[in-house]
């Protein structure tokens, strides 16, 4: 069933939901972690109250609904999560609400908090850009919360200057650090072991206390607004059946827009209408949560068999729909920020599509590349609109995720009259930003420790 076409319609998906939020971590049973010193640090999920300042800062957390077209008969609606500037990216929304909460606990306990995490690269530029905005906004001095971010050389590309790299002592505060192993994913074992080991140290001798925040609850909460956002600018979804889309890595995502949905029907607010099933879209780099999916392992076993072309140099395989029928290089990596082996989510992702709906399905560069032209007229005159070469393109979610759609309409694994809402999670071009070395580099707990406390 196709809606009829409707305008855009833009929200600021913090300060118009705050009571969603609200009510997904009650939900959630979300809470504090260890106190102030030690390695499970984390401050409550307490809030500041919406002062004149505070709606400064969540300024940049827009996000907006339109529609893009149909493709086989499938209405495609398209969430753009991407409408901060400073991040092109829906990591703005979790991010700033981790900033928000380190700035209640500072102005309650007067504690500074460093916020470190680990990074495939958009949850570290959406907190830098997000501790700038809390700094401009007054929320907080710069010795009263610092930002570090660890990231794998694979990702170096991505990271741009900021207000964080444009000052010296700001710079100094809030290291971008880069990460000299081999295997990207390990940033999240290091990262863990550098505050395991520093927390107590941090916290006595350097008056600072260490916040590891890679944690699910503190995105889940944030995603959560999603499904509030689709209640006002698309509300007719018990006339249209629905396939939300995500290019996911641990789906962090569409989980949080399913406790939205949870939140919603515990209050009433989502009137009957059925939940909707979820499209897993990957890349043959990670296509660990499809595989999982489809075969209930991790095992690259489960992959299709795979035939070379000597003439074109592609493989190709036509044994099943929901892997490339076409690829440049099986193991390619189309975007590195897809970089989670085996991740956690999966089983309560499997479960969700198997009580909903929904299927997996992961994509090659090569046909990203084929539906491309479509693509970026979908696209066009938007702000996610595409640059002309996609090798200028450095962010790929949005094409992932829309070539994923596209693809499983072709091959007939979406069911009739489902409109598909496609999560716009990420999208940005070479002519985005300028390009931020790193600040050290760094493959001990050590190293780092002399990185981010070193000579304070």
């Amino acid at each position: 069933m196709l809606t009829t076409a409707t305008a855009p319609v833009t929200r600021n998906l913090i300060v118009d939901y705050y009571q969603v939020i609200a009510a997904a971590v009650a939900r959630l049973g979300a809470g504090a972690g260890g106190p102030a010193g030690t390695a499970g640090f984390a401050p409550g999920f307490d809030l500041p109250d919406l002062s004149d300042d505070v709606r400064q800062f969540f300024a940049a957390a827009n996000a907006t609904w339109r529609e893009l077209g149909a493709h086989g008969g499938h209405g495609v609606q398209f969430m753009d999560l991407t409408g901060n500037p400073g991040t092109h990216t829906t990591k703005t929304f979790p991010s700033m609400l981790i900033v928000a909460r380190a700035v209640e606990h500072i102005r309650r306990t007067g504690e500074s908090i460093c916020v470190f995490t680990p990074t495939s690269a958009n949850k570290g530029i959406a907190l830098r850009d997000a501790v700038s905005r809390a700094i401009a906004a007054k929320l907080v001095t710069p010795e009263q919360l610092r930002v570090v971010v660890l990231a794998p050389a694979s990702t170096r590309h991505k990271f741009r200057r900021d207000a964080l790299s444009a000052d010296t002592a700001l710079r100094a505060a809030n290291p971008l650090l880069r990460f000299g192993g081999a295997e990207p994913e390990g940033v999240k074992a290091l990262g863990r072991a550098f505050v395991d080991a520093y927390a107590r140290q941090a916290y006595d001798k350097h008056g600072t206390t260490l916040w590891f925040s890679l944690a699910l609850p503190n995105y889940l909460v944030a995603d959560a607004a999603r499904a509030a956002f689709e209640l006002d600018a698309a509300p007719a979804i018990a006339a249209a059946p629905r396939w939300h889309a995500h290019a996911v890595s641990s789906a962090f995502g569409l989980l949080g827009y399913n406790l939205g949905r949870d939140v919603l029907e515990d209050s009433g607010r989502a009137d009957g209408s059925p939940r909707p099933g979820f499209l897993l879209v990957q890349h043959l780099g990670t296509p660990d949560m499809v595989l999982n999916l489809r075969t209930g392992s991790f095992s690259r076993d489960g992959l299709p068999a795979y035939r070379m072309d000597a003439a074109t140099g592609l493989w190709s395989q036509d044994a099943d729909p929901h892997f490339p029928a076409v690829a440049d290089d099986l193991d390619e990596v189309l975007d590195p920020t897809f970089y989670t082996h085996q991740p956690v989510t999966s089983p309560a992702m499997n479960d969700l599509i198997k009580r909903y709906g929904g299927d997996g399905i992961t994509v090659s560069r090569h046909e990203c590349v084929a539906r491309y032209p479509q693509l970026r007229d979908w696209l066009r005159n938007t702000p996610c609109e595409l640059p002309a070469d996609p090798a200028d393109l450095r962010e790929w979610s949005i094409v992932m995720a829309l070539t994923g759609v596209l693809n499983a309409i072709d091959r007939g694994l979406v069911p009739a009259g489902r409109e598909i809402v496609v999560h716009g999670s990420g999208s940005y071009r070479d002519d985005d930003y300028a390009v931020c070395e790193p600040d050290a580099e760094v493959s001990t707990v050590e190293e780092i420790a002399a990185a981010v406390l070193g000579g304070r």
